[in-house]
């Protein structure tokens, strides 16, 4: 295993499969979330460097090794690439977290269950099929091709990037399609080491996945309107996603957005309630909130409101905060200074708006166990629906409790905001498990359970939470096109020009 690097590291771009500065040599720092220290430069690309990525992926697509290989080559290559993750996980693992805050418990799971994604994809490559379709034109023979859509474009956030790049690459390549990935400016270098470790060592065709840097207002809308690419796939918050579904529609480019969310984490009176309090708080705090299903609306029926709250805040207060490399920690850091700063303000607008604080309510400093960038594992009471704290996504350690009566009223509360990304239900009633998941308008309905995830199912949001699907076999129809092929097999096709006439008795 290598050694994590512990001085400033220069990284390069990675573009038509060779390492390269930015074309205007300009770098900006990344930062360790846990000591708010600068750890490695970062090449700050623009137009310039995006247009060569895109050209390059274009080249790619349409000549040399990549559009020559069968699919079943394709899935060769997936399966060589989930090897090498997992030859190299728990290095990418331990970068991840050095990189964006993040545990190292979790992150380390995460890379060992990456290479799954390639695996079966991997598996899918070469059994995708059209259909030949009995039309009602007689003398033609008529099928479906299903074909790669070009260059695409995968933007990916900060919270979990090489796992969400495997929701986006694995399929894409599966689909024979080639990318442009651009990483978040705070979490760009796993994405780069990743690229050295497993694309270049698995001999991925050069120009078929490219890497560039920097930043959305510059890097990241050259990329999204550029001229080559031909479908956009994007996951971050809701507002960034609106900016590029609009510029992407200029180009009519595909699109497919997973966007932010507001999920309601549902707790019934049948529940079980030591198992709830164990989902509620692993649905908000597992993650230190940073996971755009974060159960971070809690909603407990009012007959049990207040023994709940008391058991979770019970379990709650004993997180333990440290260092994200420890495996002994269970709540890390805020991964950006912007972020932390915008949960401690949220914090202080529940506050202002009449929610009650019975947890954290602050900055977590090192006499908490905390570092540069913490905040304390925070819970509200008295929380109404129509506040800021319940409609908007803080992205953070921050829960809101949420009473409710019956079924009729925690269905209301669920599906009164503008995100539709994911949802829990706790209870022993088998018909509840089954009425409230039809009820509830979010792309995803955990019922016992929470943040459950595989590679096999259908990932995605209703309403602001975004566009399409991701994992699955449904996933791998959003890097694909339908062409309809129609074959004459009739004798005479005649002259357009001569009129035929009735035949005369």
């Amino acid at each position: 295993m290598q050694d994590v690097p512990t001085k400033l590291k220069k990284y390069q771009v990675y573009i038509d499969g060779k390492w390269c500065d930015a074309a205007s040599g300009k770098t900006f720092e990344t930062i360790d979330p846990y000591t708010g220290e600068p750890w490695a430069l970062i090449p700050e690309c623009d137009a310039v460097d995006v247009d060569r990525a895109c050209e390059a992926a274009s080249r790619a697509f349409e000549s040399g090794p990549w559009p020559r290989m069968t699919q079943t080559e394709r899935g060769r290559l997936l399966r060589k690439i989930a090897g090498l993750i997992e030859k190299h996980g728990e290095y990418l693992a331990q970068i991840e977290v050095k990189d964006n805050g993040k545990l190292i418990s979790e992150m380390a799971a995460q890379l060992k269950y990456l290479p799954e994604w390639y695996y079966y994809y991997g598996g899918l490559a070469d059994k995708i099929t059209g259909m030949v379709v009995p039309v009602d034109k007689p003398d033609h023979f008529t099928y479906t091709l299903r074909e790669p859509v070009g260059v695409c474009a995968l933007i990916i956030p900060w919270n979990s990037p090489l796992l969400l790049v495997g929701f986006k690459l694995a399929p894409a390549l599966a689909a024979g399609c080639t990318v442009v990935i651009k990483p978040s400016e705070y979490t760009s270098a796993s994405l780069l080491e990743f690229m050295k470790l497993v694309i270049e060592e698995a001999g991925v065709p050069p120009g078929v996945v490219n890497v560039v840097t920097g930043f959305g207002a510059t890097t990241g809308e050259a990329l999204v309107t550029h001229p080559k690419v031909a479908k956009v796939a994007f996951t971050g918050g809701s507002a960034t996603g609106s900016r590029v579904a609009s510029l992407a529609s200029a180009s009519f480019k595909k699109v497919s957005l997973e966007l932010g969310g507001k999920s309601p984490n549902i707790v019934f009176d049948d529940c079980i309630i030591d198992e709830a309090v164990n989902g509620a708080i692993s649905g908000i705090f597992a993650a230190t909130g940073q996971t755009c299903v974060a159960g971070s609306r809690l909603l407990v029926q009012e007959s049990i409101h207040d023994e709940f709250v008391e058991r979770l805040v019970s379990v709650a207060k004993t997180a333990k905060l440290g260092n994200p490399m420890s495996y002994e920690t269970q709540v890390g850091p805020v991964t950006t200074p912007p972020q932390y700063q915008k949960v401690l303000n949220y914090i202080e607008i529940a506050k202002n708006e009449g929610a009650k604080c019975v947890l954290g309510g602050g900055p977590a400093g090192p006499e908490m166990g905390g570092g540069k960038y913490f905040v304390q594992p925070t819970i509200f009471t008295d929380v109404d629906n129509k506040m800021r704290i319940a409609q908007e996504e803080v992205f953070g350690p921050v829960l809101s409790v949420i009473k409710f009566k019956d079924e009729e009223d925690a269905i209301r509360i669920a599906n009164d905001v503008i995100y539709g990304l994911a949802a829990g239900v706790w209870t022993q009633s088998v018909k509840r498990a089954t009425i409230m998941p039809r009820r509830i308008r979010a792309g995803t309905i955990w019922v016992n359970t929470y943040r459950a995830m595989s590679f096999t199912m259908p990932f995605g949001g209703f309403k602001s939470s975004g566009v399409g699907r991701e994992n699955g076999i449904t996933g791998i129809d959003e890097y694909l096109e339908t062409k309809s092929v129609w074959i004459s097999t009739a004798p005479n096709t005649g002259n357009p020009f001569v009129m035929k006439t009735a035949v005369q008795s």
